[in-house]
């Protein structure tokens, strides 16, 4: 008798442990929802800022994206070369070139700068600019430019190079 209840208590601790096994299915169909949903966010212009940020204290804001600025075609993708319109004040760093690669846009001048520390820490020579944009309503807006350059061809190969961690990166254009 105790043999038959020791065997039907082990079988009953057995099957109630394997029932509660996680699906792993699940998370990877959760995860990769929240991929393509943050890749339709970025496609759409909405984010410019990649998603591992938010672990460093950095909120991200979505934006509307500024106006292209019509230049004629280069050797490679001018889809993302925007202008911002109206006044450009360089708050931290160094002076703003031709061309700059935006990693981060904020309403708030605090997380704009948190990010450019982590960008210098890595060895970039990020700046943080503030605009008297409007966007959402929201007016006066703190850009994060990683790096900035007077050539084209480097700054679209930096661009391409920050993509890997900042989706969104995108070049401003700025005579």
């Amino acid at each position: 008798m105790k043999k038959t209840l020791l065997f039907s208590f082990a079988l009953s601790a057995v099957f109630a442990l394997s029932s509660c096994k996680s699906q792993e299915s699940a998370y990877r169909q959760a995860y990769n929802k929240a991929r393509e949903q943050d890749a339709s966010q970025t496609d759409n212009g909405r984010a410019t800022v990649a998603v591992g940020q938010q672990d460093n204290g950095v909120t991200v804001t979505p934006v509307t994206p500024t106006t292209s600025t019509g230049r004629p075609a280069g050797a490679d993708d001018n889809s993302d070369v925007r202008t911002i319109p109206g006044e450009v004040t360089v708050v931290s760093g160094g002076a703003l070139r031709t061309y700059s690669v935006v990693v981060g846009s904020f309403i708030n001048q605090t997380n704009a700068e948190g990010l450019r520390e982590m960008l210098v820490r890595s060895g970039y020579d990020a700046r943080v600019l503030r605009t008297n944009e409007t966007i959402n309503g929201q007016t006066g807006w703190f850009r994060v430019i990683a790096s900035s350059f007077e050539d084209k061809a480097s700054a679209i190969q930096s661009r391409n190079e920050l993509r890997n961690k900042y989706a969104g990166a995108w070049l401003l254009y700025r005579k």
